[in-house]
């Protein structure tokens, strides 16, 4: 696909568990077949060069738990507030810098538990209008299923819905998924998918992530 002129940078490392290299390859890749100009850097002191970042389309950061300085945060958050969109999934980006609240504010919410573990779950599609889930239906997943504190101000996608197996007193409990916001003037996009590549074997999950980041893109 010809270069649309769009350029994202990709921030990956944090926890390994999460396998953050190989998970930000793939969206790379995704995001270079639809003309993006992709950059992967590895240190959070990108985030410290001003000018960059304003001319960066989307940043998505890959940095589950990790810490964040002042004027690290400072400088990815004053990009976004000025436009610059912020995408990502699961704890790469919604359980990472855990002492910093307005990264979380921005997010729109973070990770707090994963009952069971590995577990066997369903995500329903809310939104079956928007561009980033229009024609998804209901899929099923084994994988970590998100808990999260989120703000009431997202623009929910998609939800799962506990069934309480692993934690009695949230039976029932409908948690977001996937959902947009803005921060500024930044478009965001967070889905709590994808704990490890092979999560993203599941055509549904990847498409939700690879649409939401072309969404979120200035």
């Amino acid at each position: 696909m010809s270069d649309t002129g769009k350029t994202a940078l990709i921030v990956w490392g944090g926890w390994e568990g999460h396998e953050p290299e190989r998970t930000a390859n793939i969206f790379a890749s995704a995001l270079q077949d639809h003309g993006h100009r992709v950059d992967l850097e590895t240190s959070l002191d990108v985030f410290l060069d001003a000018d960059r970042l304003a001319a960066t389309d989307l940043i998505v950061p890959v940095y589950t738990q990790s810490t964040i300085t002042r004027e690290q945060e400072n400088g990815l958050l004053r990009a976004v507030k000025a436009g610059t969109g912020l995408g990502g999934w699961h704890g790469g980006m919604g359980d990472a810098f855990r002492m910093n609240v307005e990264y979380q504010f921005a997010v729109g919410g973070q990770w707090v538990a994963h009952p069971g573990n590995i577990i066997d779950y369903s995500v329903e599609i809310t939104d079956i209008v928007d561009p980033i889930t229009e024609g998804i239906g209901s899929f099923r997943m084994h994988s970590e299923q998100y808990f999260l504190h989120v703000d009431p101000s997202n623009e929910v996608l998609a939800t799962t819905t506990f069934t309480g197996e692993h934690a009695p007193w949230i039976a029932g409990t409908v948690m977001p998924v996937a959902w947009k916001r803005r921060y500024g003037v930044g478009k965001v996009f967070y889905c709590s998918l994808g704990h490890v590549a092979a999560d993203f074997d599941v055509p549904e999950a990847k498409t939700i992530v690879e649409r939401g980041l072309l969404w979120a893109t200035r």
